[in-house]
């Protein structure tokens, strides 16, 4: 590694627009049943429940952790409705399942959805044997990133220090408290919904556009030093 990186022994990663580009657009698919599952709910028509949805991810984090809080959704239920989408819009990324098996140290991803629909991505990614483990929104016992409880409870259920951990994510106000801990943070700065808010160079290490290019420059350079 760069001498940079040299003390990174653990390599996390967010799922959704961070390990495939935010123009695949599954958000889109995941955006439009949670506007459904709203409108079911309450009983209200699809442009309240948009504006429903947007409200509670502004303010909670994600739009489950509003619907936990303001009306005692059950989680299980609204993610195996909101997740049942078309991953065909994906394809395997051959160079980057090559890099992240070439990095040194750890793998996990970092997911405030949950492991069933992240094992699924990750498959049609062709990293489903990738990473040593998945920490999602239900380990993080329904606390979402940006709270830095789940980033501690991530932390500690895979005994991992801060200090030797590089977290990798679309939305920058995700990197506040991963810095704050004492890790090495990227932005994946590729145009995913609301990923620049609060974006602030202060707990930004590195700011990039995609990670397959990233890793392949980052481990080519390593390459070439040898």
């Amino acid at each position: 590694m760069p001498p940079d990186l040299d003390h990174v022994s653990a390599w996390i990663f967010d799922l959704d627009n961070t390990l495939y580009p935010a123009s695949a657009k599954l958000f889109d698919q995941i955006d439009v049943r949670m506007t459904d599952y709203i409108a079911r709910l309450l009983g209200v028509d699809r442009a309240e429940a948009f504006r429903v949805q947007k409200a509670f991810f502004h303010e909670h984090g994600t739009t489950l952790a509003g619907l936990m809080r303001e009306h005692g959704v059950a989680p299980r239920d609204f993610l195996d409705f909101v997740h049942d989408i078309d991953l065909s819009v994906l394809t395997a990324d051959a160079a980057l399942v090559t890099h992240i098996a070439a990095l040194p140290g750890r793998k996990l991803v970092f997911t405030n959805g949950d492991a069933e629909y992240a094992q699924r991505v990750l498959d049609r990614l062709g990293l489903g044997a990738s990473f040593e483990a998945l920490h999602d929104i239900h380990a993080s016992a329904y606390v979402p990133k940006p709270d830095e409880a789940s980033y501690a409870g991530l932390c500690d259920a895979h005994d991992i220090n801060p200090a030797h951990a590089l977290f990798v994510e679309d939305m920058a106000r995700n990197l506040k408290p991963a810095k704050a801990l004492g890790m090495t943070t990227v932005w994946v700065n590729n145009g995913s919904e609301r990923g620049s808010h609060d974006a602030d160079e202060e707990y930004i290490d590195y700011e990039i556009a995609a990670v397959t290019p990233w890793l392949d420059e980052l481990l080519g350079r390593h390459d070439h030093d040898d």
